[in-house]
């Protein structure tokens, strides 16, 4: 079962407006699922807002969480039933707490919490027992956590090995510069219109750039990628 669907809903975020939310406020709810659940040993995600990245490189939200210890899993875009398991739960949900029955969002948030415990505690999974009594091991991760302890027990070498397996692909365009994180990088003129190669050097906290025979073309310093950036959640530039 991925982490999502062992946890309550702590939030109630209308349809169809859940890419409109910060990203610090998905944090926030997730703190507050860690510090009732534990912390998961992964998590698996879709690739829209806040989780995934239109530039391949992991959102800064996936970073925070990478940071933390947690093996992140994307979903291959436009295939929601590799998450099927939270898919059935959000169709179950739809149809036991009839949203458009709600006068409020506390009400609907109250049906929601209820069936949760229902569905985890008391409703029939297997040999007539609970989701729980079957899976003790719901209750709680084992892996625990506290806002007080984030900051120790966070780890930013997790976040420079992490980004360090990837090699993406990008178009130089006409002034010479690609972007990564919406902010742009001088290659040179002399590629425009080229793919190239970007990976990125822990070791340097360098974004390297490459041709497609591996010859490296220029190495510029990863101004985005900080741990006061990563959270901040603030390493990609939304001014543009």
């Amino acid at each position: 079962m991925s982490a999502a669907a062992r946890y309550s809903r702590p939030r109630f975020f209308p349809l169809g407006q859940w890419n409109q939310v910060p990203p610090a406020e998905v944090r926030d709810q997730l703190r507050h699922a860690f510090s009732r659940w534990g912390m998961p040993v992964n998590m698996r995600v879709d690739n829209g807002s806040p989780w995934g990245s239109k530039g391949e490189f992991p959102s800064e939200l996936a970073l925070w969480l990478i940071g933390l210890g947690i093996e992140m899993i994307w979903n291959t875009p436009r295939r929601p039933q590799e998450n099927g398991v939270v898919e059935r739960s959000q169709g179950t949900g739809n149809r036991w707490c009839e949203p458009q029955t709600c006068n409020s969002v506390a009400e609907l948030q109250k049906r929601l919490e209820r069936m949760d415990q229902l569905q985890r505690e008391v409703y029939p999974y297997r040999d007539r027992l609970s989701r729980l009594a079957y899976f003790p091991g719901l209750a709680n991760s084992g892996r625990t956590y506290s806002a007080e302890s984030e900051a120790n027990d966070w780890r930013w070498n997790r976040v420079t090995a992490h980004l360090s397996n990837y090699v993406s692909v990008r178009r130089v365009d006409g002034n010479g510069s690609v972007s990564i994180y919406n902010r742009g990088y001088y290659v040179g003129r002399a590629f425009h219109g080229q793919s190239i190669y970007v990976t990125y050097d822990p070791d340097t906290n360098e974004w390297v750039f490459s041709d497609a025979s591996g010859c490296e073309l220029r190495h510029k310093t990863a101004s985005e990628i900080s741990q006061e950036r990563v959270m901040a959640l603030n390493v990609t530039d939304r001014r543009k």
